[in-house]
């Protein structure tokens, strides 16, 4: 087994595979990307996929406005109806679902169908050329944000298929708190508010365990990495450090992304950790943004089953980006389930980073739930007999940097899903975070109804009551 002693997650917003990384390897018969054939229908026309192939702001943020991402919007997006049928599913309704979303905004049906090239998002692309690209990696559940991220810490979403379903904290075992008892160190480093903290079984454990964005750059220069990091983006716009969002999550510029990749990449490439180091860059959800590959049959992770909707979660949501970096990876990897290569067996989801994790540090143990326990492991793609791919010894992102009027701008706006979302579970977190068990609270509550009228005051809310709760 590869000696890798640093797991690095970053996991980013609300794109899917086609979207990012669909012309990586274009005409490859091995590759499952972009033919350019690849349309929706909508009132009997067809939207094919298209590159607009300037790299201006306004092709940055393609789609805007944002796409429903909710449950029922997915299934439109999959079957071309909101509910689920017993037929596998087509993806033929991605440009219906996103005419059809309520609202003020102008909704052209082509823009979900929009794809980046390598040359407009160089630094991911570059990573999963010179190092590892998995065109098999899909979201946990067709679901929302929430419902993958809690997937990805703990291998169910509980019933849960959007982001106002939960009750917090989420009482599910998590792979940070397997590590904990484990003796094995980990750390979750975020920008503003990470919604990772409404898991309850990292309360106890918080305030040593998360981190400012800025402690991680500092780990990985002093060599001091904890076994397993999990990063989160920047999910709001700063108006005082004057940050737009680096999350992607559209209409959000992903050229931010990009340099937030790059910074991650450039840090462990530096550092005297590399060589014994996997970083596994991936996205929660596809966010209403177009792919071609059919979600595959899964196994349901606890018996639960959704309510009203009566998902049973035995199928995967649809792909996202996924590329994985290690000197330990030969250049130019195509990384598949072995089992699973002809898209017909268990695919890479969320699931796979803790049972990559559980692999390398739990000695095969800290199973969590039956789907975690089946998905396919990233150990086998690290088969190099020795860390002899170093990689570019840094890449340069886009010198592009928001203007105080775009800042300003996603400031004024309302907030999306996951902003409103967390600015309503930032009062399900006590004042302080518990210091013993008899602090944690004795059940879960449900989100607190809170409106808030743009994406400033949601922020505001948030980032107070995480500084309060982490005593910072």
């Amino acid at each position: 087994m590869a000696n890798i002693q640093h797991v690095v997650v970053l996991m980013l917003e609300n794109r899917s595979f086609d979207c990012m990384l669909g012309r990586l390897y274009p005409g490859d018969a091995n590759y499952r990307g972009l033919t350019l054939l690849e349309y929706n229908n909508y009132q009997s026309t067809g939207y094919g996929v298209w590159n607009d192939k300037t790299m201006l702001p306004s092709t940055a943020t393609i789609p805007d406005p944002d796409p429903g991402e909710l449950f029922t919007d997915m299934n439109t997006q999959l079957f071309g109806a909101p509910k689920r049928p017993t037929t596998p599913a087509d993806m033929s309704g991605f440009a219906q679902s996103y005419a059809t979303q309520p609202g003020q905004g102008i909704y052209a049906p082509s823009a979900v169908m929009h794809y980046f090239t390598p040359d407009q998002v160089p630094v991911i692309s570059a990573l999963a050329t010179s190092f590892g690209v998995c065109d098999q990696w899909h979201a946990s559940a067709p679901c929302q944000t929430w419902p993958n991220r809690f997937f990805a810490h703990t291998g169910t979403s509980l019933g849960c298929v959007n982001n106002k379903d939960f009750s917090i904290p989420f009482t599910a075992p998590s792979i940070f708190g397997e590590l904990q008892v484990a003796g094995v160190s980990w750390r979750v480093y975020f920008h503003d508010m990470p919604q990772s903290i409404l898991l309850k079984d990292v309360w106890l454990h918080a305030v040593n365990h998360y981190r400012d964005f800025s402690q991680f750059l500092a780990d990985a220069q002093s060599g001091t990495l904890p076994n397993y990091s999990f990063i989160e983006p920047r999910y709001f716009a700063d108006l005082f450090g004057l940050f737009s969002p680096n999350d992607e999550h559209p209409p959000h510029n992903v050229v931010y992304g990009e340099t937030l990749i790059a910074t991650v990449y450039n840090a462990l490439r530096g550092s005297v950790c590399w060589k014994n180091t996997l970083l596994i860059i991936t996205y929660d959800e596809h966010g209403g943004c177009y792919d071609h590959v059919q979600p595959p049959t899964a196994t349901p992770p606890d018996g639960c089953v959704s309510q009203p909707d009566l998902f049973a979660f035995d199928a995967y949501g649809v792909r996202v980006p996924a590329v994985i970096v290690s000197p330990w990876i030969p250049s130019g990897s195509k990384i598949r389930n072995p089992l699973g290569g002809d898209g017909t067996g268990t695919p890479f989801d969320h699931t796979s980073i803790i049972r990559t994790v559980r692999d390398l540090f739990l000695k095969g143990g800290g199973q969590l739930t039956a789907r975690d326990s089946v998905a396919p492991s990233l150990v086998g793609a690290l088969s190099l007999p020795d860390a002899t791919n170093l990689g570019p010894p840094s890449l340069t992102p886009s010198a592009a940097q928001a203007t105080l009027a775009q800042v300003s701008t996603l400031a004024s706006a309302e907030p999306n899903g996951i902003q409103a979302a967390l600015a309503a579970a930032s009062h399900n977190l006590p004042v302080n975070a518990p210091t013993s068990v008899t602090d944690l609270p004795a059940a879960a509550v449900p989100l607190m109804p809170a409106t808030y009228s743009t994406v400033a005051t949601a922020a505001a809310t948030a980032t107070d009551r995480i500084k309060s709760f982490l005593g910072v």
